[in-house]
């Protein structure tokens, strides 16, 4: 079991989703904090589609409450799973308005997501689905955070997934694998921090 010193377990928190009905990118995502679950992690999810985020507009505003909700939460995790789908060569419009709200945790100490391993899903109608985890990586350094070098590019989400699961066993033992290296990757942050005792 995955524990951190004061024997919590390390906690894993996953982003994803789509606005569609039938979202491939939530169900994949599902079976990636399965596999963090299984590693030992305690694990929560955000669907897009469920936070109902209006657009992010710096200065306009008070935040609302389901953005401190998100923000928290990420700010809280070990690590964390981002999965979205990818439209038009990028991510998806309501996926890349959620992270841009985590601009609150700017003034957090450590500031937005330092160290946090973060492991990266992208579902693909077509057949490039590597270019929408290219553009999560951007995001991920740009949040300080530490992309996972395993990541899960699906292209053909709809035959990927065409009864809300995996048509291959093969790929839903990646989504597992990239959740329990996720969840590994957060406990050695935990146990043994980069700078601790320097």
């Amino acid at each position: 079991m995955v524990e951190t010193p004061d024997t919590q377990m390390v906690r894993v928190v996953g982003l994803g989703g789509s606005m569609s009905d039938n979202s491939t990118s939530r169900a994949a995502l599902e079976i990636a904090l399965a596999g963090a679950a299984e590693a030992g992690a305690d694990t929560d999810v955000f669907d897009i589609r469920a936070l109902d985020l209006p657009m992010y507009r710096p200065g306009h505003g008070s935040v609302p409450a389901v953005v401190h909700d998100l923000a928290s939460a990420f700010h809280a995790a070990d690590g964390i799973i981002w999965s979205s789908p990818m439209y038009h060569g990028t991510v998806s419009g309501s996926f890349k308005n959620a992270l841009d709200w985590l601009q609150v945790l700017a003034g957090h100490e450590p500031p937005y997501l330092s160290d946090k391993p973060i492991g990266l899903i992208s579902m693909a109608g077509g057949t490039h689905a590597l270019q929408a985890i290219n553009t999560m990586e951007f995001v991920v350094r740009a949040l300080r955070g530490l992309a996972v070098p395993l990541v899960v590019p699906v292209a053909r989400s709809g035959q990927a997934f065409p009864t809300g699961s995996p048509a291959d066993p093969a790929l839903e033992m990646q989504l597992r694998a990239l959740g329990s290296e996720v969840a590994r990757l957060a406990e050695r942050m935990v146990h043994r921090p980069i700078l601790a005792n320097r």
